[in-house]
C-alpha cells in the first residue's frame, strides 16, 4: 500500500469518525460547520489559488451541506450557498477568468428583471429579501461557479481530488444516517419518502446528496482503485451510500446517480483501448451483481415496500395515481402563471406567494424549470438554454472531460425533482465547463 493509499483511508475513516461524533454530540455539527469555512480561508489564502485550490474547498462545502443542515451546523440555512460563491469569486481574484465566460455573465443579467419585479409584485407579508434571497441563490450560484469554471485548465487528477472532496463528507452524512435510523420494519409502513430515514431531515435533499455520492464512489470504484484492497473498500462505501440512499424512498436522487453512472461507463467506454474494454466488461458484470444484491438486501430490510416505491404502488400494491407525489398542480400553476406574463414573468418569490394566498399554506416548488418560466418569463427560458447547451458547444473542444455529460444531467435531473434547493445542482454543473487535460496518473488506456 503506497502513500496516497494510506492517506485516502485515513480521509474516510476521518469522515466516519466525524459522523459517528456529531450523532453522539451533534452540538458538535456547528464547530465543524465553523472550521470548513475558516481552514478553507487560510488554504485558499495561503497557496493564492495556485492550484484551484477553490474548487477543492467549494467541493467540500457543497458535499458537507445537507449534513451541516439535518444537524444544525450551517450558520444560516443557504450558507452554503454563499460559501461556494464567496470561496470561487475569492479563486477569480487570484486567478481570474476566462473573457469566454460572458454566457454566464449574460445569464446573471437575464436574472435581474425578476428580482426588479419581484420588489413591486410581492407584497407586504412578506419577508422581501429572504424570500428573494432563497429562490434566487441558487441561480446566482451557478452563475458565479460557471464563470469561474467556464474553458478553466485542470488535470485529471486534480478533478478526481475535487470529486474525491465533494465525496467525503457525505461519507459523514452516511454514517450519521446508520445511526440515526432505528430497525426499518418498525417504522416502515408505506411507500412514501421517510424522513425517519433520512437523519429527521428532508428525504429529496438527503437523496440527492447521496445520489452524486454513489456517483463518485463508483467512478473511484472503476479509475483509481489500484488494489484488491482499495477496490473492497471503495465497495463498501459504495453499498453503504446506495443502500441509505434507497431506504429514504425518495426516488429522483438516487435514479439521477443511477443515470449518472450509465452516462459515465458510455463516455468511458469509447475513450478506452480494447484491452481496457474488456476489462470493464468483467468489472461491470460484477459491480452490477453487487447492484443487484444490495437491491435485494434492501428489499429484504423493507419487507418489499422499496419494490412497489419504484414501481409506483402503495403498501397494499395499488398504483398511485399520480407518479409525482402531486407536484403536477404546481407545475400547472406555473406554467399557467408564465402564459399570464410571458415576458418578464411574475417576479422571484411570487410563485411561493401565491399559492399561501390560495392554498393557505407554504409550498416551494420542487422543479427549477417551471419556477424560472413563471418567475423570469422569456428572460428565464433564454437562461436555461444558455445552462444547457455550453456544455455541447464546450465539449467539441473539451472531449477530455469524461465526466461531462454526467455533470449536466445531474443538473438537469436535479432540478426537475429538488429545484436547487441545494448548492449541489449549481456547482455539480460548473464541472461541466472545465477543459481537463490528462496527466501521468489518468489510468484510462487510449487507442
Amino acid at each position: 500500500m503506497d502513500k496516497n493509499e494510506k492517506n485516502y483511508i485515513a480521509l474516510v475513516l476521518l469522515h466516519v469518525a466525524i459522523g459517528a461524533l456529531i450523532y453522539l454530540i451533534q452540538p458538535i455539527s456547528k464547530l465543524y460547520g465553523f472550521s470548513i469555512f475558516i481552514l478553507g480561508l487560510y488554504y485558499v489564502i495561503k497557496t493564492r489559488n495556485r492550484n484551484n485550490e477553490v474548487l477543492i474547498v467549494a467541493a467540500y462545502i457543497v458535499g458537507s451541506e445537507v449534513f451541516l443542515r439535518m444537524t444544525g451546523g450551517n450558520i444560516l440555512y443557504e450558507f452554503s450557498k454563499y460559501g461556494v460563491m464567496i470561496f470561487l469569486s475569492m479563486g477569480m481574484y487570484y486567478s481570474g477568468f476566462s473573457k469566454n465566460a460572458v454566457p454566464f455573465w449574460i445569464y446573471l443579467l437575464l436574472l435581474l428583471p425578476g428580482v426588479v419585479i419581484a420588489t413591486e409584485t410581492l407584497n407586504l407579508q412578506s419577508d422581501l429579501r429572504t424570500s428573494i434571497a432563497f429562490n434566487i441563490s441558487g441561480p446566482a450560484c451557478l452563475g458565479i461557479s460557471s464563470i469561474y469554471t467556464y474553458n478553466r485548465k485542470i488535470i485529471y487528477s486534480q478533478l478526481n481530488n475535487l470529486l474525491l472532496s465533494l465525496g467525503l463528507p457525505i461519507i459523514s452524512t452516511t454514517v450519521y444516517l446508520i445511526l440515526y435510523t432505528p430497525e426499518l420494519k418498525t417504522i416502515l409502513v408505506s411507500t412514501s419518502s421517510n424522513s425517519a430515514t433520512s437523519g429527521g431531515f428532508g428525504p429529496n435533499q438527503v437523496a440527492t446528496i447521496l445520489g452524486i455520492g454513489m456517483f463518485i464512489f463508483f467512478t473511484r470504484l472503476i479509475l483509481v482503485s489500484k488494489t484488491k484492497l482499495l477496490f473492497i473498500f471503495n465497495l463498501i462505501i459504495l453499498f453503504n451510500i446506495v443502500y441509505r440512499g434507497l431506504v429514504t424512498f425518495s426516488r429522483g436522487g438516487m435514479l439521477t446517480g443511477f443515470i449518472m453512472i450509465i452516462l459515465f461507463l458510455v463516455m468511458l467506454y469509447k475513450d478506452i483501448s480494447s484491452y481496457a474494454r474488456s476489462q470493464l466488461y468483467i468489472l461491470f458484470v460484477f459491480i452490477l451483481a453487487t447492484f443487484v444484491l444490495t437491491w435485494m438486501y434492501t428489499s429484504s430490510q423493507t419487507s418489499g415496500l422499496i419494490d412497489k416505491r419504484y414501481a409506483n404502488q402503495d403498501a397494499t400494491g395499488r398504483a398511485k395515481e399520480s407518479k409525482f407525489t402531486g407536484r403536477e398542480e404546481i407545475w400547472d400553476s406555473e406554467i399557467a402563471a408564465f402564459e399570464d406574463h410571458p415576458i418578464f414573468g411574475i417576479g422571484v418569490a411570487k410563485g411561493l406567494e401565491i399559492r399561501k394566498e390560495k392554498t393557505g399554506e407554504t409550498i416551494t416548488s420542487h422543479n427549477e424549470i417551471t419556477r424560472t418560466l413563471a418567475e423570469h418569463g422569456t428572460m428565464g427560458i433564454i437562461a436555461l438554454l444558455i445552462v444547457f447547451f455550453t456544455p455541447f458547444f464546450l465539449y467539441l473542444d473539451n472531449k477530455q472531460n469524461i465526466f461531462i455529460f454526467c455533470f449536466l444531467i445531474f443538473w438537469l435531473m436535479t432540478v426537475n425533482h429538488a429545484a436547487m434547493r441545494i448548492a449541489a445542482s449549481a456547482f455539480v454543473y460548473s464541472l461541466s465547463l472545465l477543459k481537463v487535460y490528462m496527466d501521468e496518473e489518468t489510468p484510462i488506456h487510449r487507442e
